[in-house]
Parts: structure tokens; C-alpha cells; sequence
């Protein structure tokens, strides 16, 4: 019913499900690349502000996001250990002796 009154909503709605698909379906990187470039084109026609640019990201990172599909790893694991060392960092307001912060973190994270 609400995309019968706002179709622009549907569109919307789409393009997201659209970049989603192709994270959950596409195999190989060469098929990865070939729907990326179909949800790009669709993103043009569109002319969604929005998503225009987040199909500039992907442009500008295409090859990151593509290695995906490898092996379906992403650095999260990474991002999640930063976001612990900086809070950790963050707790003690600051690093006066790297070497000992060094201890500590391979102490307490290790």
C-alpha cells in the first residue's frame, strides 16, 4: 500500500535490496562485478541523491569490495579489535610510555 502512494519508496526500497542481493548471491568475483555494474546503472537512472553516493564509494573501492567474494571475508574482525584498543586507549586518557601500553595490550588482548 505505501509503495502505491510513494513509488519513489519502492525504488528506493529496490536499489537497497538490489546492493543486498548481490552480496548474498553473487559467487565469483566476476559475477559480483558484472551485477555491481547492472545496480550502478540502475542508481543512474534513478537519480537518488542518496545512493548516488554510495555508488561512488563503490566505485572509488571497487577492487576492496569485489575480494569479498573470494572467500566472503571481510576485515571486521580487524575493525572490531581497533575499536577495542581505542576504547581502551581512551580509558586511560591518553599513551605516555607506548611500550608499556604495548604490554598491556598484548596482555589483556592477546
Amino acid at each position: 500500500m505505501l509503495f502505491e502512494q510513494y513509488p519513489d519508496i519502492k525504488k528506493a526500497y529496490d536499489l537497497a535490496e538490489g546492493l543486498r542481493n548481490i552480496s548474498n548471491t553473487a559467487t565469483s568475483i566476476q559475477t559480483g562485478y558484472t551485477k555491481m555494474t547492472h545496480w550502478y546503472k540502475d542508481v543512474e537512472q534513478t537519480g537518488f541523491k542518496a545512493f548516488n553516493t554510495i555508488a561512488n564509494t563503490i566505485t572509488i573501492n571497487y577492487r576492496s569490495i569485489l575480494n569479498y567474494f573470494i572467500n566472503r571475508s571481510t576485515n571486521a574482525s580487524a575493525e572490531s579489535f581497533n575499536a577495542k584498543i581505542k576504547a581502551f586507549r581512551a580509558q586511560f586518557r591518553g599513551v605516555k610510555n607506548v611500550e608499556f601500553f604495548l604490554f598491556r595490550l598484548t596482555r589483556i588482548f592477546a
